[in-house]
């Protein structure tokens, strides 16, 4: 199963950027959406952000998504 999930853009370089989610930082590409920024959400899929989302809609799916994991122990 993959799982796409919400990471805030801290660190752009061309198409490299860097992104934040749950504490975990991974380099991802942003070829795919136009005019992200620093500090913009998007989702991520296989180190791809594939769709920006609007921050109050990453974070209620981070949530869900802790809440998940924290249930699974």
């Amino acid at each position: 199963m993959c799982l796409a999930v919400p990471f805030k853009v801290i660190q752009i370089d061309g198409n490299d950027a860097v992104g934040e989610s749950l504490g975990i930082r991974r380099d991802i590409r942003i070829d795919f959406v136009k005019d992200i920024n620093l500090g913009d959400y998007v989702i991520v899929h296989a180190g791809f952000a594939i769709e920006k989302i609007e921050k109050e809609a990453a974070l209620k799916n981070l949530r869900l998504i802790k809440e998940v994991t924290d249930a699974l122990g």
